[in-house]
């Protein structure tokens, strides 16, 4: 014979093991989703990396010296040693790969006045038109996209960066302040 203690049991028991499963499909949902940003955020990147860097890479310019001159843009004037670490690579590799930039007029040397052992290295206006021009050309891309898109999409998309932007600060332990939407490019002087 089945008492009420028996069937307010069972029930529990059922809705304790749903409430597992909801969690566990609920965990699984979440994963799923950040495998699916992650896998379109890769390859929309992959994909504007290679379309505004190809012009430069057909002119010589190695990925490697596009990616020295987007480290000084985005953290200023560094040290040979700090190069080396960021590219990790030794500093004799580091100090050829920024001959060669300086020979193409990309970056510059500058001797620190109190110490004129220590050699810092700084985008030329070279530099910074060759970052310009990559960064002009994936912005018209993006600009030919979001043409493909409608008002309801360029909304979603709009707000969805924005809650990514924060994200992205507050991983970084950037101040929401200090966030800012347009990206501003380095002076030579840094």
């Amino acid at each position: 014979m089945i008492t009420l203690k028996a069937i307010i049991m069972l029930d529990i028991t059922v809705r304790s093991d749903m409430i597992v499963h909801d969690m566990r499909t609920i965990d699984q949902k979440r994963d799923d989703l950040v495998g699916s940003i992650l896998s379109d955020v890769g390859w929309s990147l992959r994909e504007l990396r290679c379309a505004s860097t190809e012009k430069f890479v057909k002119a010589g310019i190695s990925m490697t010296q596009i990616h020295v001159l987007r480290q000084l843009e985005q953290h200023g004037t560094m040290s040979m040693s700090r190069i080396a670490e960021l590219l990790d690579v030794s500093l004799s590799n580091a100090t050829g790969i920024i001959d060669r930039m300086a020979e193409r007029g990309l970056v510059e040397r500058v001797r620190v006045p109190d110490d004129r052992r220590v050699v810092l290295v700084q985008p030329s206006a070279l530099g910074i038109q060759a970052l310009d021009e990559t960064e002009g050309i994936k912005l018209d891309r993006i600009r030919a996209i979001c043409d493909r898109l409608d008002d309801v999409q360029l909304r979603r998309i709009t707000q969805a960066l924005g809650d990514l932007r924060v994200a992205i600060a507050a991983e970084f332990g950037i101040d929401a302040d200090e966030i800012h939407p347009v990206h501003q490019h380095a002076t030579p002087a840094g």
